[in-house]
């Protein structure tokens, strides 16, 4: 047995200084603006008075399944904190919190932690905060406090790109920007319209300026604003609102989940955390098609293009590592090295590791001198994916599946204002409101508009032997079962017959990029499985409705080798639709998946409106 020692952790970059500083009055005050943060002496006081009272809270909150509050200006966390000690003292039975914070300059989670203590009545909720502190990096975090019915995105990126990016609609607004005259980019007529247009029936802002630009901004919205007794020092404070009734939330539906692999597994999980009641079905069983393999690579698609499609990536990467990390089992390694293999891959990782789509420190330039300390043998430049993992399908699927139902499905009709699944003789097996169809590529035979096209690959697994993870076109991994390496790619091929000639494939593949340990991977008796992906015609995978005018149909399919990397953020989103609230995705993201791209791109292209 040949055993890798794991290279050293490399030393983090020098972080650039803390947008947060402490005055000569110990006040918590921003590096940038000039302005505090909050009073350490009454800031909490302050929170409660401006933002909770000026909102109408909890009263508006009570009888409601959902509530969603936004805030401009996340800051320390303190308006949050105090949020939720309200929400979990006063929130309704069965109630939801969903907060939409936008940051432009995040603090760590040691700076918020060292002024959130002035407060120690909310320990227990700073520590557990502190604990899932939003990461640094450009794009949309989610953030999951299930103990307390809650979610939170955070939005680190400039407002006005937040707000556009942003698809839901906040109850409440926490309108807690920098002062207007230090910092009037928050304030400006834009980022009010935006906010208006974000606004819920029924909504209610809040904020402690009463300047005048701020005051006309928002009734040129049509919101109706009135002066109220400030906090403390200041004499005056801002509420704003809506003068329509608030609209309650739908009841959760009853949904049908097609496929039991990670795409079914993560939909299963997304949807009964929204409370939605839900029945998988899988004629096959839990992970017997692509997901079924002993590791799985959770490493985002490397673009340098930097735009919308790597923020896809870089932010499911980040989702699906902290949802792995919570599962008993599912972790087998941190950290994946991908080699070089052409002139132009220094410069392209070059570009990704300073692209700060990342958090700092999960993606960095790799010498020779640290690939060969990782691999054992390869002296090419890498990059290091300190934050991609080696899972175990298995213990994801078994923690997010539940029961499944084994039953062949042989068409999804409509029924009753929803739908019905039928198996063999015309036998309906389930009736309800929603189908989600993650079947990979079963899709297309159920769905026929999905523009699906099967690609076999079969992986070979050699007992005995060990490596750290690492990819080039090719990758290898560890399992407990040994060491997996491949895979193959063949398109339009659907079977799943174990062949020779492929181990033999994935052994020359092996030996491009090491071939120390594709010699003695040659000498091993290879095990191995082969599976079927799919893929779309622009690679990029099927998350959402499933066409145009389709109510209740939706899809979450052709993610290829990229499965477990994205399936645990896409089913959020296609959750976030079926159940009417906020996705975690940016809009312009959101589009790139979008199941009915194509009729659009169609119709663009004759020179007709896709709309």
């Amino acid at each position: 047995m040949v055993l890798m020692t794991p290279p050293p952790v490399p030393s983090p970059p020098e972080p650039s200084p803390s947008p947060l500083i402490l005055d000569a009055e110990g006040q918590p005050r921003s590096r940038l603006y000039g302005d505090i943060y909050f009073s350490t002496e009454d800031g909490l006081a302050e929170s409660r008075a401006v933002f909770l009272q000026g909102c109408g809270l909890p009263d508006r909150w009570a009888g409601r399944s959902r509530f969603t509050v936004g805030e401009l200006g996340f800051g320390t966390g303190l308006n949050i904190l105090a949020l939720l000690d309200l929400w979990r003292r006063a929130r309704p039975s069965g109630g939801r919190l969903h907060i939409f914070s936008i940051e432009a300059h995040p603090l760590s989670a040691e700076a918020a932690a060292g002024v959130l203590g002035a407060w120690p009545e909310l320990s227990d909720l700073t520590d557990l905060l502190i604990s899932r502190w939003p990461g640094q990096a450009t794009g949309f975090h989610r953030i999951d406090l299930p103990e307390l019915d809650a979610t939170l995105d955070l939005a680190v990126m400039e407002v006005g790109a937040a707000l556009s990016a942003w698809t839901g609609q906040a109850d409440a607004w926490f309108l807690d920007g920098f002062s207007p005259a230090l910092n009037p980019q928050m304030w400006r007529a834009e980022v009010l319209e935006l906010v208006a247009a974000r606004t819920a029936p029924g909504g209610r802002l809040a904020t402690f300026t009463v300047a005048g630009a701020v005051r006309r901004g928002l009734e040129t919205q049509g919101l109706v604003v009135a002066k109220r007794p400030g906090h403390g020092r200041k004499r005056e404070r801002l509420e704003a609102w809506r003068e329509d009734a608030p609209v309650e939330a739908a009841t959760a539906p009853r949904v049908a989940v097609i496929g039991a692999g990670i795409a079914g597994a993560a939909m299963a999980r997304a949807l009964r955390l929204g409370g939605a009641e839900v029945e998988v079905f899988d004629a096959g069983g839990p992970g017997h098609g692509a997901s079924g393999n002993p590791a799985a690579l959770v490493t985002p698609r490397l673009d340098a293009g930097l735009g919308p499609l790597a923020g896809l990536f870089a932010q499911a990467l980040a989702r699906a590592r902290s949802l792995y990390s919570g599962v008993p089992g599912a972790l087998l390694d941190r950290g994946v090295m991908q080699l070089a293999r052409q002139p132009k891959d220094p410069g392209r990782f070059a570009a990704i590791a300073g692209s700060g789509l990342f958090d700092p420190g999960t993606v960095e330039l790799a010498g020779s001198a640290e690939v060969r300390r990782w691999t054992g043998e390869a002296e090419v430049e890498g990059l290091a994916q300190h934050g991609a993992l080696v899972v175990r399908p298995q213990a994801i699927l078994s923690a997010w599946l539940g029961e499944t139902r084994r039953e062949a499905l042989v068409a999804i009709s409509p029924s009753e204002g929803g739908w019905a699944l039928e198996g063999t003789d015309n036998k309906v097996l389930w009736r309800g409101d929603v189908v989600v169809v993650c079947a990979g590529a079963g899709t297309s035979r159920l769905v026929r508009s999905a523009p699906l096209q099967p690609v076999r690959g079969q992986i070979s697994i050699a007992p005995g032997l060990a490596s750290r993870a690492a990819a080039w076109g090719g990758y290898v991994a560890q399992a407990p079962e040994g060491l997996v390496f491949g895979a193959t790619h063949d398109r339009d091929d659907e079977a799943t017959d174990l062949r020779a000639s492929d181990h033999e494939r994935n052994l020359a593949t092996l030996g491009e990029a090491l071939p120390d340990l594709a010699r003695q991977a040659a000498g091993a008796s290879l095990a191995g499985r082969a599976s079927v992906r799919a893929v779309t015609p622009d690679r990029l995978p099927l998350a959402g409705l499933a066409a145009a005018g389709t109510k209740g149909l939706y899809l979450l399919s052709g993610l290829g080798s990229r499965g477990f990397c994205l399936a645990p953020l896409l089913a959020e989103h296609v959750a976030a639709q079926i159940l009417g609230t906020a996705s975690p995705l940016p809009a312009d993201v959101a589009g790139l998946i979008d199941p009915d791209r194509f009729r659009r791109r169609a119709l663009r292209r004759e020179g007709r409106s896709p709309d």
